[in-house]
């Protein structure tokens, strides 16, 4: 069990915990939640005792091992299968003296310990591991000099996931796997045999992989046992109840203090004037929530062209002479909203690259309008973003011949306000940085926007934000990110890039979710009953077209209906001369209200049909 007691702990004389509580119980996954900047990774190294608490006191059971990843793993000839098997520091000092040892009783008691905590199979367990982050048998056996950063940083997870500490503490573990990994993460931590505490804004991650949240706001710690969505709800009605509670004390002071200013000057009253004051003096001040800040995303709306704006036939590509992408037969029209789907190396950065016109065709036909305009956002460009300079003066770049109040108010539109504007890009937080990139992808009002991995370092109400904005945006969206949530909400067509090809996936992304995580037949997700195929492209189509004419249909009637309804209402209509012509026009409206009707159940059941196929 993991006791925090009434902490306290302030950085530069800002105080990120005042007399802040919570029990974790032992076994339980948690997840941590709060604001940017409330202190979660602090509150980490705090635990790991890396940091002095200013008052209060976090115990742990005694020999409770922590274990997180901090930072890669280091660039060296060791490979990494055998990396990750000395993160596991009592088994690699035990083989190691094994090897030595000449004391028979000494012997006896490490073979004893060795099979104690199964040191047998680590190698087994180790490779199951790599190979769920997305390392295959040949690569496990590669020197970590052979690999980048980001791929480290899967090593340095796989290790103290491997080594199983009594707590397992996590900060963002998911902003450097593919979608194929954190999935793959989300059931490993289901089934973790011991605590886990973890940093993330990855809503799936939060509901699947975790019992519990611990949210970290105003300097408090507040422990929910339930996953986020719950949480969510919970709190919403915390807020609602405190907020109405606040406006009963205000009303309730009004009252009292009206009193108080009528009488405190009359003889006869002024006991009573000076008790409710004393009243009011008493009463513990109950604060109304404050509402979050506002995370916006204003994406600028792209004039409409014809279908298709992109279309491959017998397409391929690559880089240099490797082709990495062949036999692509690929339509893209503008209210498209595309996922990709496919483990990490099998191109789908190749063929966002290829679709934003950043790798060539090498073979085949791709048409595409001649007014087409791209909008590309991909993680390393927030990474090539000019440290030294502030985002108005990136805007400025663009946009040399805008005024300063038109380019912050774009920068506004992007939730960036005035005092980030003026700072620095290097003292932006991850997810402003992020911000005034997905800014410079959309500056243009494209007609096609390709986003690869646009969550990474956005906490959750940015998240939100941005899946309303793609829900609000005319254009074509492309869409790579292993954020399941943002997926379901956004995408309507699933693309799998596998084998060097790209084909429509015809399930959806549970069906996707549960082939990946099948062991033994990884190809074949179960289904507890055969579901119905996905239409054809051309049949949703057909069907998108059939309800826009059954809209038309309805809005026509409906003028009629209107007009006619003008005409009834005419006061010279109704004079006695007219009886004949009153007719005629009531007669008229019941056709005309007769026909509305039909045509509006002819458009609910299009629509249906619709919703039935796309759904699918």
């Amino acid at each position: 069990m993991l006791r925090i007691q009434d902490i306290n702990y302030s950085v530069e004389g800002r105080p990120l915990f005042e007399g802040a509580s919570a029990t974790i119980p032992e076994g339980h996954k948690v997840g941590l939640v709060g604001p940017n900047g409330a202190g979660k990774t602090t509150l980490f190294r705090l635990i790991k005792g890396e940091l002095t608490l200013d008052g209060g006191d976090i115990s742990l059971p005694s020999r409770a091992r922590i274990g997180g990843v901090s930072q890669e793993v280091p660039s060296s000839e060791t490979s990494l299968i055998d990396t990750v098997l000395q993160a596991d520091t009592e088994r690699h000092a035990l083989m190691a003296e094994a090897e030595t040892a000449t004391d028979s009783t000494r012997i006896a008691e490490i073979q004893t310990r060795l099979a104690d905590i199964d040191a047998w199979s680590a190698e087994a367990r180790a490779a199951t591991i790599l190979r769920g982050l997305g390392f295959d048998p040949d690569q496990q056996l590669m020197p970590c000099s052979a690999f980048s950063g980001g791929w480290r940083m899967r090593v340095a997870l796989a290790g103290v996931l491997f080594a199983q500490p009594d707590v397992l503490m996590l900060d963002e573990p998911t902003n450097y796997l593919d979608l194929e990994g954190a999935l793959w993460l989300e059931s490993y931590l289901q089934k973790y045999p011991h605590t886990v505490i973890v940093i993330s804004h990855d809503r799936g991650l939060l509901n699947r992989a975790v019992n519990s949240i611990l949210h970290l706001e105003d300097r408090q710690l507040t422990y929910y046992g339930v996953p986020y969505d719950a949480f969510v709800k919970q709190r919403a009605e915390k807020r609602a109840q405190q907020a109405a509670s606040a406006k009963k004390q205000a009303e309730r002071k009004a009252h009292l203090q009206s009193f108080v200013d009528r009488f405190r000057a009359k003889a006869s009253k002024a006991k009573q004037a000076q008790a409710r004051l004393k009243m009011i003096e008493r009463m513990d001040t109950i604060a109304a929530p404050e509402e979050a800040a506002k995370r916006v995303f204003t994406f600028p709306q792209p004039d409409e062209l014809s279908p298709p704006i992109v279309n491959i036939e017998g397409g391929a590509t690559g880089y240099g002479e490797t082709v990495i992408l062949r036999n692509l037969n690929l339509r893209i029209d503008q209210d498209d909203r595309i996922a990709l789907l496919g483990k990490n190396g099998q191109g789908k950065s190749t063929l966002s690259k290829l679709l934003s016109n950043r790798l060539p065709l090498m073979q085949g036909k791709m048409n595409s309008s001649s007014k087409l305009r791209i909008g590309y956002f991909a993680q390393h460009q927030v990474d090539e973003l000019h440290l030294d300079e502030t985002p108005i003066q990136h805007l400025q770049r663009e946009r040399p011949d805008s005024a300063p109040a038109q380019l912050r108010a774009k920068l506004a539109g992007f939730g960036l306000m005035a005092a980030q504007a003026e700072t620095e890009v290097g003292r932006l937080s991850g997810g402003q940085k992020a911000r005034l990139s997905l800014l410079l992808a959309t500056l243009d009002a494209p007609h096609m926007l390709i986003l690869d991995e646009p969550t990474n370092h956005l906490d959750i109400e940015s998240r939100e934000a941005l899946m309303e904005a793609l829900t609000a945006y005319s254009g074509a969206v492309i869409l790579v990110s292993h954020d399941m949530h943002l997926l379901s909400m956004v995408a309507d067509r699933l693309w799998l890039v596998k084998d060097g090809t790209v084909k429509p996936y015809e399930e959806d992304l549970d069906a996707y979710r549960a082939m990946l995580l099948a062991k033994d037949t990884p190809q074949r997700a179960e289904k507890p009953k055969e579901k119905p195929k996905r239409p054809s492209r051309d049949k949703i189509l057909e069907l998108r077209a059939a309800a826009r004419k059954c809209e038309e249909r309805v809005t026509k009637i409906e003028e009629m209906r209107e007009k006619l309804a003008k005409k009834l209402a005419d006061p010279a209509l109704y004079e006695n001369d007219k009886v004949g012509e009153l007719e005629v026009w009531n007669k008229k409206y019941a056709e005309v209200m007769d026909g509305l009707s039909r045509a509006e159940e002819m458009w609910e059941a299009a629509l249906e049909k619709l919703d039935a196929a796309e759904s699918l």
